[in-house]
């Protein structure tokens, strides 16, 4: 009788508004208190903001977790892979609780993004995302600090930060989660097989990977990219242009491991003092493995301040 009247009870108050008053009331006797805690001003709490972002005509869909404060704050490009299951946006909900706004989107004609995919469309894209955050509106709106900007990708994405950085001395430093270093994938096929069964072996292998969030591209056209542009988006091939900034070089057991501590072996004797390495014991999602990735993620953002 006694518990159904004091549900009774915190009902009515729940009608009348006086829900604060009623848990203190009840808690004291239960020995429980109710601690409010004190929220930042409204314009200054964490939140996430949605927009499109342009690139050669099309549109690009896209979100920025804010970190909480005036800033201005760090930022994070977070780059998905091929096609883009793996997003790590828990990833990125972390680091915002580290201080950083993190910038998550799609390429051109990947995930209802406008457009047509392909790898050259997705280099350019993440360059029109760099011009869009440099742009003093935007940058003053998402309280960001354009001049503090790294590169943070996985498997594809991994690939993206490469070329972007290396052909932007402006970005700060990358890290490469399981990065897929395709150019060079492509010239090791090359070298062991004809021109068309290395074209069909990397065809099957894109295929494989599933093409249904893709628009625009077809694994046969995507294959014929990747064999003329081969040598130039070979990870070597950038050494010269990232042997002066931060790079983190996260590995796993997903076969990608030995070409990426290759790249980090090179930068390394090009005389960059700023390679981390890391390596997981898991698959190429880090499925479970994700707080510690999170965990070495921050280690690293930690050598740019807040």
């Amino acid at each position: 009788m006694k518990h159904r009247m004091t549900s009774m009870l915190l009902a009515a108050c729940l009608v009348a508004g006086l829900v604060p008053a009623a848990a203190r009331a009840f808690g004291d006797g239960d020995n429980t208190k109710t601690n409010i805690v004190k929220k930042p001003q409204s314009e200054l709490r964490a939140s996430m903001e949605t927009m499109q972002i342009p690139s050669q005509g099309a549109q690009m869909n896209a979100l920025v977790y804010v970190a909480a404060g005036a800033g201005p704050h760090p930022v994070v490009v977070l780059l998905h892979g091929f096609p883009g299951n793996e997003r790590n946006l828990d990833l990125a909900q972390d680091m915002r609780r580290a201080g950083w706004d993190v910038v998550y989107f799609n390429y051109r004609g990947a995930w209802g993004s406008s457009g047509d995919f392909s790898f050259s469309h997705g280099i350019e894209d993440t360059a029109a995302v760099l011009a869009y955050l440099r742009q003093p509106e935007n940058a003053k709106r998402l309280r960001l600090d354009a001049s503090r900007i790294v590169l943070i990708g996985h498997s594809m994405g991994g690939f993206m930060a490469v070329q972007a950085a290396s052909a932007d001395p402006a970005v700060k430093g990358i890290a490469m989660i399981s990065a897929a270093d395709m150019g060079n994938v492509f010239e090791q096929m090359r070298a062991k097989k004809s021109p068309a069964e290395a074209l069909h072996d990397m065809s099957a292998g894109l295929a494989g990977e599933g093409m249904a969030p893709l628009s625009g591209c077809t694994p046969e056209g995507l294959a014929k990219e990747l064999a003329e542009h081969a040598s130039a988006w070979a990870f070597k091939s950038k050494v010269d242009a990232l042997k002066g900034r931060p790079v983190l070089v996260a590995t796993s057991d997903d076969g990608l491991a030995d070409a990426d501590d290759a790249f980090a072996t090179a930068l390394g004797q090009a005389g960059n003092s700023q390679v981390t390495r890391v390596h997981f014991p898991t698959d190429h999602a880090y499925s479970d493995q994700r707080i510690e990735l999170s965990h070495a993620v921050l280690q690293w953002l930690a050598m740019f301040g807040k």
